[in-house]
């Protein structure tokens, strides 16, 4: 049977994440290994008024097929909302509404990627993205985060050598690490990425989930030419929905335009006309407010327990935002090794081999704190110190 799949299947993997969600269904785990907003702040109410209101306004046209751009006023919104939020300037007819950002990143690979062309991914970085771009065979270049951003003198090496097509970005609150690429990282990386014809895709699910420091200008204002901006309503909204966004330059908003009605002719117009109503009754900025107040809570609280419980010699970042922090053991240890221990102890985490492009036996690991509350990242942290002790006492 395996001669009947197409060669683009061999290397791709399963979702390591969506593998470790399945021990998290049993009841006594705790779970720091998903990446999912705290369902305690989906607007449930206002969003069964925005139905109701949707079917009983719009009948049978919410149930429609629809335009494969998205809703205009949809997309409106979206604009207004970079211009007001960032003083970013695009056009509505700029914006194309996806299955969520994971779709745009597909399409985004399907227009851009021929077999074997170059991609600049961050080390560590985000596995869905991995994971969609795998399909088109590319060459994956990688290039090492810090605490300040990317590692430009790595950047400039990687770009010079590799000629790539498509550089992938999280500068905000990165998955898995956490950091926040600076001002000035952010202007010697579009530096680099202007002397180039690369499309420097910017993906931006947790810009709005800042709880402390100072928001950073977006790659769109230093490389507006070259800078695809991705976004999602998935981490302030609901994830369900699964509506996302692309904003990119006309030419090349045409050709994933046609990739989109080709993959599956539109997304859902009944939740885009329910998004649209719920955005239109309510104010997003207060609703993400009670969002970022309980995860700012969650991460000081995480981070003061490993502070008081993990052994000297594991270190973490310390994240102004978003839903991740990123730890690093000491120096000979094995995150998978750490991973089998704290299964025994009822709690979980994700190991960082899943976030490099190519085979690693990594000391590090990614913890989530957006989907767990105070008192059980207080236990569940000790029980990671207790898997901790033990592995480093022998």
């Amino acid at each position: 049977m395996n001669d009947h799949f197409a060669d683009r299947m061999h290397d791709v993997p399963r979702s390591f994440i969506r593998e470790i969600l399945k021990v998290t269904l049993e009841p006594d785990i705790i779970s720091f290994a998903g990446g999912l907003p705290n369902r305690a702040f989906f607007p449930i109410e206002p969003l069964r008024i925005a139905a109701d209101k949707v079917f009983r306004e719009k009948g049978g046209d919410c149930l429609q097929y629809s335009n494969s751009e998205g809703l205009v006023e949809l997309r409106g919104y979206i604009a207004r909302r970079y211009k007001q939020s960032q003083g970013i300037t695009v056009a509505p007819e700029q914006i194309l509404i996806t299955n969520g950002s994971q779709q745009a990143l597909d399409l985004l690979a399907k227009v851009l990627l021929n077999d074997g062309e170059s991609v600049v991914m961050e080390e560590p970085g985000y596995l869905g993205a991995i994971q969609a771009l795998s399909l088109y065979r590319p060459r994956f270049a990688p290039v090492a985060v810090h605490r300040e951003g990317m590692d430009c003198a790595q950047l400039a090496e990687v770009v010079e050598r590799n000629k790539p097509r498509l550089m992938y970005t999280v500068p905000n609150f990165q998955n898995p690490s956490g950091i926040t690429y600076d001002a000035d990282n952010r202007r010697a990386v579009a530096e680099i990425i202007s002397q180039r014809e690369v499309v420097l895709v910017e993906d931006d699910p947790y810009g709005d989930l800042r709880f402390s420091g100072s928001a950073v200008p977006s790659f769109y204002h230093l490389l507006p030419e070259q800078t695809v901006l991705l976004g999602s309503f998935s981490k302030t909204v609901v994830p369900g929905f699964r509506l996302g966004w692309i904003v990119a330059p006309v030419e090349l908003h045409e050709k994933l335009l046609i990739a989109k009605q080709a993959a599956d002719l539109h997304t859902c117009n009944f939740t885009q006309y329910v998004l649209l109503q719920f955005l239109t009754d309510n104010d997003l900025d207060h609703h993400i407010a009670a969002i970022v107040g309980a995860y700012g809570r969650q991460c000081r609280a995480m981070v003061a327990a490993i502070d008081r419980m993990f052994p000297a010699g594991v270190t973490c970042t310390r994240p102004d935002g978003g839903m991740f922090l990123w730890g690093t053991l000491p120096e000979g240890l094995r995150a998978m090794d750490l991973f089998e221990r704290a299964v025994t102890r009822r709690v979980v985490f994700v190991p960082g081999e899943p976030f490099y492009t190519r085979p690693v036996s990594s000391a590090t690991f990614r913890l989530n704190f957006s989907c767990v509350d105070e008192p059980v990242i207080e236990e569940g942290i000790g029980r990671l110190a207790e898997a901790l002790k033990e592995m480093i006492e022998g």
